[in-house]
Formats: structure tokens, C-alpha cells, sequence
């Protein structure tokens, strides 16, 4: 019984995420559905997307998080649309929490809109929300056996972006494995490495996202 309520609640969604999705289309806006672990670097490494991005496009952005409104506070701070939303307690964002809240964006006047998902790396891969792309940051301080643990993370997502590069020489993180890992479960996976700190690799990713909108 309980898979059938799991299946059921996953075929609503999806059919709200295709209505978000067709809502995308029509406004000629490409979406991201940037997922990945609580401390990977997810606000940082959209700080960052969005100051190299910016002079070229026009970018919206949907914060979720479980309580709170730093990180919105943080993206707002970079003038560009923000929406947040608060879960209450669930894992993850779905189409509905999406859908609630896309009249509040300038749909419109956007060229790509970032939905920075709830930190966790099981439900958000679970759950389409309309987006175009579904893309997870790993930090190299998560550990290089995140890929074989939560493989359905790396199998939704088109890239994937290893962030604090920086730290590598104070980590036993093994890049070659997480690398050779991810590629197994998904060898069309985009892998890129960057530093926030040092904005090493930033270019690099950003100016790959700018050319999936052309």
C-alpha cells in the first residue's frame, strides 16, 4: 500500500511540474533545479553564477529552505528577483511549491531561473519541479563515496559542480574516484571543479550555463 500512495504522490507531481514547465516554455525561461548537501556550497556557488552571468543575462532566483530567509537575504542582495520558500519541515521543493509562487517572479523578463533546492541529497532528486536541467554541487569535503551512496542524485543530474577545490590539499578526498564514480552512473554528466573562494573554475561553469540558454 504504501508504494502506491509513494507512486501516486510522485505522478501528481509530475503532472504539476509538466504545468510549471509548459509555464517556463511560453515565457521563453530556462530553469535550474540546483540541488546538493546542507554546506556544499549551494548559495555561495549561486552568488557567484550570478555575478559572472548577470552582464550577460537576466537571472531569477527561488530559494528554498526548511525555516528561514538568509540565503534569499544574500541573492537579494545581488539585485536580481528572489523568491523564498519555507518547507516547514519537508526535504525537498516540489512542482506545487513551485507553482505557488511563480507569480511572484517576472517570468517574462528572465532569461534563466535558479531554484536552489532544500539541502539533502535523497528527495530532491526524487521530485520534478518544471525545470529544464537538474544540476548538484558536491563539496570535496563531503568525501569521495557521495556518488556510490546517493546514486540517484548523480544520475538525474546533468552537471556536476565540485566545489572548495581550494581545500583539496587539506582533504583525502579522492577526485579521480569521484569522478570515475559519477561518470559510471551517468556518463553524460558535465563535471566541472571550482573554488568560490578563489572564483577558480567560475568562468568556466558559468559561461557553460550562459551557452544552454543560446
Amino acid at each position: 500500500m504504501k508504494v502506491k500512495v509513494v507512486t501516486r504522490i510522485l505522478e501528481a507531481n509530475d503532472r504539476l511540474a509538466e504545468e510549471n514547465r509548459k509555464r517556463f516554455q511560453d515565457a521563453g525561461v530556462y530553469v535550474v533545479n540546483l540541488m546538493g548537501a546542507p554546506g556544499a556550497g549551494k548559495t555561495t556557488l549561486l552568488e557567484r553564477t550570478i555575478q559572472a552571468l548577470k552582464p550577460h543575462m537576466k537571472i531569477g532566483v527561488i530559494e528554498g529552505d526548511i525555516v528561514g530567509s538568509d540565503d534569499a537575504e544574500r541573492i537579494g542582495a545581488l539585485e536580481v528577483p528572489v523568491v523564498q520558500i519555507n518547507t516547514g519541515g519537508a526535504c525537498h521543493l516540489d512542482a506545487n511549491m513551485i507553482n505557488e509562487v511563480l507569480d511572484e517572479l517576472p517570468l517574462r523578463d528572465l532569461d534563466m531561473l535558479i531554484i536552489e533546492n532544500v539541502g539533502n541529497l535523497v528527495c530532491p532528486a526524487e521530485f520534478k519541479v518544471g525545470e529544464d536541467m537538474k544540476m548538484m554541487v558536491l563539496s570535496v569535503a563531503e568525501g569521495h563515496d557521495k556518488p556510490l551512496k546517493y546514486p540517484l542524485m548523480f544520475r538525474e543530474s546533468s552537471a556536476l559542480v565540485l566545489n572548495k577545490i581550494d581545500l583539496l590539499p587539506y582533504m583525502n578526498t579522492d577526485m579521480k574516484k569521484v569522478r570515475n564514480d559519477s561518470l559510471a552512473l551517468n556518463p553524460n554528466l558535465k563535471i566541472f571543479e571550482v573554488s568560490c573562494t578563489t572564483r577558480a573554475g567560475i568562468d568556466t561553469w558559468a559561461q557553460w550555463l550562459r551557452e544552454l540558454k543560446s
